[in-house]
């Protein structure tokens, strides 16, 4: 599985507005230009998260951006899914059709599945992503 570069560009758009937290709101050509996003993305972007209530939008002379609620609220999944829509592996688990549905035995485990991805994805919030990355350590591989 790989997210759409459009969920990218927003946990990246979000990452650089929670480096603004507490500080002067800021605007999202100043977010696209701290990035190095596109500005016509970014502003795509920062109405889905706005919408989403990630984002708080303020008019006036002193307005523009800032986080809808505090960073350690704020999940990569709450991001993904507010510029993805829920996070399914497959189609089958929002009831589309499926031409083998008849004889398949993964259905009933594919919300587990999605579940434990999404739960994944909950575990890591906006807070974690602003700090420098632990060192990665390879997934030990099961013997088949």
């Amino acid at each position: 599985m790989r997210l759409s570069n459009l969920a990218d560009y927003a946990v990246i758009t979000m990452c650089q507005a929670a480096l603004h937290c507490g500080s002067a709101r800021v605007s999202a050509a100043e977010l696209a230009a701290e990035s190095g996003l596109p500005v016509p993305t970014v502003q795509k972007l920062v109405s889905r998260l706005t919408a989403a209530g990630l984002l708080r939008s303020v008019r006036g002379a002193h307005g523009g951006l800032q986080l809808g609620r505090p960073a350690a609220a704020i999940t990569v999944a709450d991001i993904v899914e507010a510029v993805e829509g829920p996070i399914a592996l497959t189609a089958c688990v929002d009831h589309s059709p499926c031409d083998f549905e008849a004889g398949c035995s993964m259905k009933p485990h594919w919300p587990i599945i999605n579940d434990a991805l999404r739960g994944a994805l909950a575990g890591i919030t906006l807070a974690q992503l602003r700090s420098p990355a632990p060192r990665h350590q390879p997934v030990e591989e099961h013997p088949a």
